[in-house]
């Protein structure tokens, strides 16, 4: 070993024996192709936020990076003399983690994501100036559970700042017994009348029946920057919007538990088997060991997906 070397092993066996046994580390030079130092290195732990590496690649190699996530307008009726929508009009949620307020997104998410105000913009390019229905919310795209394992799929809060649902605005907002869908469908109205639409939001949520038309549609920014949001900050409440988005397009329900499926079968196609039970990582029953994570990475690096999942890290 070169002197350098030599002093990291020392270096990190000092600060990993203070950490006490219940840690491991491997630290291998992707140019050198060697490992430099390695502790305990195949003994499985909850991996906490490094879990998102297995969401990422999950979702790259499913989605990859240019997918884009849509919420929509659909109309129920017809549009008549003067602008009036006679029907309903259902805001569908498509997923997307980012869509919202303008002013939130620039705050919370480098201003990306799409905003109620491009919608209305186009809600009045068609002519609506009326609409005399409902605007109503529809999150039926996931399953109803606001939060993932760690809180035994209740709200989250304090992790994600927000519940989780198909339609959400300013990442998860609530308002009293306003659930996320139905506050994503009470913001669109309030911006509808700042633009002199006159409509009145349903206080809960429905699926939009057979036969409605698109009226409007937004997307989210492409996955690869979704994926940045997401791994950067260590974004909970991404990692598990996108984990349920996985669940939906290939696991048969938009749920944590199917999308953690996906991802575990995207993981084990390299010959690797951590166990993984959510997107984030908060679950204390998440297990994965250092030498997985490297190995995952090894493999990775030189390829297309090992290019994205670079720059979206940390």
């Amino acid at each position: 070993m070169t002197p350098a070397i030599l002093g990291l092993d020392a270096s990190l066996t000092k600060a990993f024996n203070k950490a006490g046994p219940d840690t491991g580390a491997l630290v291998y030079d992707l140019t050198a192709e060697r490992t430099l130092f390695s502790l305990r290195p195949d003994v499985g732990r909850p991996p906490a936020s490094v879990e998102k590496l297995y969401t990422t690649v999950a979702l790259l190699s499913k989605l990859g990076p240019n997918a884009r996530l849509e919420t929509k307008v659909l109309g129920s009726g017809h549009l008549g003399p003067g602008g009036v929508w006679h029907g309903n009009l259902y805001l569908v949620g498509g997923g997307d983690p980012t869509f919202g307020d303008g002013g939130f997104n620039r705050a919370w998410e480098q201003g990306y994501g799409p905003t109620a105000n491009d919608l209305v913009a186009q809600l009045r390019g068609v002519g609506i100036r009326q609409v005399t229905g409902w605007v109503i919310g529809d999150a039926s795209l996931f399953d109803d559970l606001r939060g993932g394992p760690a809180t035994a799929y209740g709200p989250d809060i304090p992790d994600f700042g927000g519940q989780l649902a198909a339609l959400t605005y300013d990442h998860g907002s609530t308002l009293k017994k306003l659930g996320p869908g139905a506050f994503a469908a009470k913001e669109l109205v309030l911006t509808m009348h700042g633009s002199g639409i006159g409509a009145r939001p349903l206080n809960r949520t429905l699926p939009a029946p057979p036969g409605t038309r698109q009226l409007a549609a937004v997307t989210s920014p492409p996955l690869s920057v979704l994926l940045k949001l997401m791994d950067v900050p260590s974004d909970d409440f991404l990692a598990e919007m996108l984990t349920k988005q996985l669940g939906v397009r290939f696991g048969g329900s938009g749920s944590i538990q199917a999308g953690a499926r996906v991802t575990s079968g995207v993981v084990a196609s390299f010959g690797l088997h951590p166990t993984i039970v959510d997107g984030s990582g908060l679950s204390r029953s998440d297990r994965s060991s250092p030498g997985q994570i490297v190995a995952l990475l090894r493999l990775l690096w030189p390829t297309a997906i090992g290019h994205v999942l670079s720059d979206s890290m940390p």
